[in-house]
């Protein structure tokens, strides 16, 4: 089994053990941390899966040629009505849908970087989707995620099972490899049980299973899984309430967000987390400032902002940032959709990001500026973004071996966070 644990019951959670633990220490650890006290920096990744029309989520109404190119789903210019585009700087404005986004960027604590992507040309989601998170594109043969080679490149003598968490059904590829993670679909089911009453019962033969095995690593492997669970109901995060007035979307999106919240506050450890939100292959009735799109920004919107609101205390420590594998085509489709296409948007929050600023260098949207004469252009590689937070926010040095084969410069840093 290679070193890992596939603890299933029903929507059960995936736990991806590295080293082998021959005793729960990190139990001991954890009950003697003063919540609070040396708090650890915080990153969440959210990956927006099925390519995100960037166009209509940060609209560049500046630009007379989006009009043109999208005679039926371009979104008005501010003050052209109910469902005109938000202005943030006089050459972009956000989807009416992702008004939550709006205070957060004149607070200055929501940044955008836009015709950010993959040098790699691939237009199939599967790849893009891996190669950003292995964050080695084009090359399929990477093993292990990019975020999970960050925390092999630094170690954290006191970390518990929970320092990288995704919540999601299955460990995500950027997550996967040699250092520990975990994978929870939802807290209530986090755990081993038994039908009929029998949890105890069911969980001691398990336990007596593995501390019988014969092979060392699987045996600490095992005990890990169980000192995960047993870390959990010692901390109880569904003790800690929603912060008043905050309400996430009834979705599984805003479900699992709400969740994470809970375990960060219950100070169990994490420093890394993902989650991922579907819905955006736009090919049909995109729609503009409502619709299809609209919806899925909505729900988009509405989570983070009640996300950050609810972990206002931890603003400081904490940086969210979404991501998707491309964009869509500049030019609308016969279907009053797009198609796949190249750069997208990313969005970056944080207490400690200098918002309120579009970064990057917009390549403009005529045709002897498009992308094999049809797509955004990318004039951002999306590594220097995950670089610059895992540097300046994370603070590893190692970059070198988050991203394999890539020459890191920090000179191309947006300059996103503060000092």
């Amino acid at each position: 089994m290679n070193r890992r644990l596939f603890l299933k019951n029903g929507g059960v959670a995936v736990a991806s053990l590295g080293a082998a633990s021959t005793a729960p220490a990190f139990l001991l650890r954890a009950a003697a941390q003063t919540p609070n006290k040396g708090r650890r920096k915080i990153f969440v990744a959210i990956f927006q899966r099925g390519a995100m029309d960037s166009l209509n989520a940060v609209v560049p109404y500046g630009e007379a040629d989006y009009y043109s190119l999208r005679p039926n789903i371009a979104v008005p210019r501010p003050g052209a009505g109910q469902f005109a585009a938000l202005d943030l700087d006089g050459q972009f404005g956000l989807n009416p849908a992702l008004a939550p986004f709006k205070p957060l960027w004149d607070s200055k604590q929501l940044a955008i970087v836009h015709a950010v992507g993959s040098p790699d040309n691939t237009r199939s989601h599967f790849d893009a989707q891996d190669y950003m998170e292995i964050g080695t594109p084009g090359v399929k043969s990477t093993q292990d995620g990019w975020l999970n080679r960050y925390l092999q490149s630094k170690a954290e003598p006191q970390a518990t099972p929970f320092r990288a968490v995704a919540m999601t059904n299955n460990l995500p590829r950027t997550m996967q490899g040699k250092s520990p993670t975990l994978a929870i679909s939802n807290l209530n089911d986090f755990g081993i049980r038994g039908a009929g009453g029998q949890t105890q019962a069911v969980q001691g033969g398990f336990e007596s299973m593995y501390a019988q095995a014969a092979n060392d690593a699987l045996r600490g492997t095992g005990r890990d899984a169980f000192d995960a669970v047993k870390l959990l109901k010692q901390a109880n995060p569904t003790q800690y309430a929603t912060t008043a007035g905050v309400i996430y979307p009834r979705t599984q999106y805003g479900d699992r967000l709400k969740q994470l919240a809970q375990l960060i506050k219950s100070d169990v450890g994490i420093e890394v987390a993902f989650t991922d939100i579907g819905g955006w292959d736009t090919h049909i009735n995109e729609g503009a400032g409502q619709g299809q799109l609209a919806n899925r920004l909505t729900e988009l919107g509405q989570g983070i902002a009640a996300f950050y609101a609810d972990l206002k205390d931890f603003a400081d420590d904490l940086v969210v940032l979404t991501m998707t594998e491309f964009g869509r085509t500049v030019k609308e489709n016969g279907n009053r959709g797009t198609d796949h296409g190249h750069a997208s948007a990313m969005f970056v929050l944080g207490g400690a990001v200098k918002g309120g600023q579009v970064y990057g260098k917009w390549p403009g949207l005529k045709a002897a500026q498009l992308h094999e004469g049809r797509d955004l252009a990318v004039t951002t590689d999306f590594r220097e973004v995950f670089a610059e937070i895992a540097q300046g926010h994370l603070r590893t040095t190692n970059l070198t071996s988050l991203f394999p084969g890539y020459q890191v410069n920090p000179t191309n840093f947006k300059g996103l966070l503060r000092a």
